[in-house]
């Protein structure tokens, strides 16, 4: 089970920034957060579905070679496309997770405020996909708001506890508030410093 796209194109009809992503300190925040959780400087190509109207897009396609990002929402790729018109490296399509994962492999995945809209089956399904298509060296982020609200499906706990259930992904970052939930793995498994040949 999924919310269906007309779900979130009424709200986008209603709203072009439903979530004020641009003016809500505690999205910047969360954004900046995530942008500093990544463990490498450079990325040779992102992913990022559900990637609403592009405002956390515009700042991983500044860390990625190049971006690709979809959403369900016709409507939210229409905002992202205005949003990202300027920066070359970033594509925006339309597309339903899982169903619709790309066939393709990329070395960052980042998955925000998404996986409670989808059922614990449908979860389960995406984390495989992503690990599937994630890079041996890859990097891959899940980010979800922690509070109860209507239409929830799953928690985010329950939600990254699917990532953590796959034995090729490895913990790299946890930062627990009272708020969100964010998580950074990778299949090597390595540090920062590790990567920097610090250790």
């Amino acid at each position: 089970m999924t919310f269906p796209a007309a779900y979130f194109d009424d709200l986008y009809r209603q709203d072009d920034d439903p979530w004020d992503y641009r003016a809500s300190w505690y999205e910047r925040r969360k954004r900046w957060l995530t942008i500093a959780a990544l463990p490498r400087e450079r990325y040779r190509s992102g992913f990022e579905p559900a990637c609403s109207n592009g405002e956390l897009s515009a700042l991983l396609a500044q860390r990625c070679d190049s971006l690709y990002a979809c959403d369900i929402s016709d409507h939210a790729v229409r905002l992202a496309r205005e949003r990202l018109a300027g920066l070359p490296n970033v594509t925006v399509e339309p597309r339903a997770m899982p169903d619709q994962w790309p066939d393709a492999s990329f070395d960052l995945i980042v998955i925000g405020e998404l996986c409670y809209y989808l059922s614990r089956e449908a979860t389960a399904e995406l984390a495989r996909r992503a690990c599937a298509s994630l890079t041996a060296d890859g990097t891959l982020v899940a980010c979800h708001w922690r509070h109860p609200f209507e239409g929830r499906l799953q928690t985010a706990d329950a939600v990254h506890a699917s990532f953590d259930a796959l034995p090729a992904l490895n913990r790299l970052v946890q930062h627990a508030e009272h708020d969100l939930l964010l998580d950074v793995w990778s299949k090597d498994g390595h540090s920062v410093a590790q990567g920097e040949g610090l250790v």
